[in-house]
């Protein structure tokens, strides 16, 4: 019986990849009408490469680039990547294809929900409040709330604490096998793998479900019950 659907934040319930691409793009744009000299791709994939060294969630990522190809920090252009970052990033940011219908439906169905997601606090929430999303989910653990990543089980363990529900009542949803999959089913969880989200081409996502599409995760749920 399933008592509780855990989500994954980025890449499960809104497309974190295209809307971190769109983003960039319109900052580097900024940054170039703002005066700075430089290849707009190289720039483009500069950043890129500083956010696989040091996490996608860095924040000085734009102070980084301008200072080695500036030689200095330049706050003209620094605001203007802000600026336009910020303005390409709420344009981008919207859930995937029937994830609030969905998530209506599993409430109806007396699902509570839960986010376990392995980003900062504030910009966790950040996400949730502009999408109108922050209001659905009965409990949001971030990296802030457990100092810990996934597949660590301390972040699913906090989240089913404070749901009140027992792991095998349970389903994660995540679209990175080795975090989302790997760390729920250490702990006893069901799992779903978001196929629809995945960036890497998994190929062995070891989850107990598949989902093409986000509304495929009401019919796990129906089949293993409520």
């Amino acid at each position: 019986m399933i008592k509780a659907v855990i989500f994954d934040l980025d890449n499960t319930l809104v497309d974190f990849s295209r809307l971190k691409k769109e983003a960039i793009r319109g900052a580097v744009k900024g940054m170039l009408e703002a005066g700075m000299e430089a290849d707009e791709n190289f720039v483009y994939d500069r950043i890129f490469e500083i956010y696989e060294d040091k996490g996608w969630e860095y924040q000085t990522v734009f102070n980084d680039v301008i200072e080695e190809i500036n030689g200095e920090l330049n706050y003209k252009y620094l605001a203007a990547a802000i600026t336009a970052y910020k303005i390409a990033r709420e344009s981008a940011l919207v859930p995937y294809p029937g994830v609030y219908a969905s998530l209506i439906a599993l409430i109806k169905r007396g699902v509570k929900l839960a986010v376990v997601s392995d980003a900062p606090g504030r910009e966790a929430w950040l996400r949730l409040y502009k999408l109108n999303f922050h209001h659905l989910f009965d409990v949001v653990v971030t990296h802030s709330d457990t100092g810990e990543f996934k597949p660590s089980p301390k972040p699913f363990r906090f989240a089913l604490e404070k749901l009140g529900v027992e792991p095998e009542n349970s389903i994660m949803v995540g679209d990175w096998a080795e975090r989302d999959m790997l760390g729920a089913k250490n702990i006893g969880m069901k799992t779903v793998f978001a196929r629809y989200g995945d960036i890497f081409d998994t190929q062995d996502h070891g989850g107990d479900f598949e989902a093409l599409h986000f509304a495929d995760i009401l019919g796990f749920v129906d089949e293993l019950g409520t």
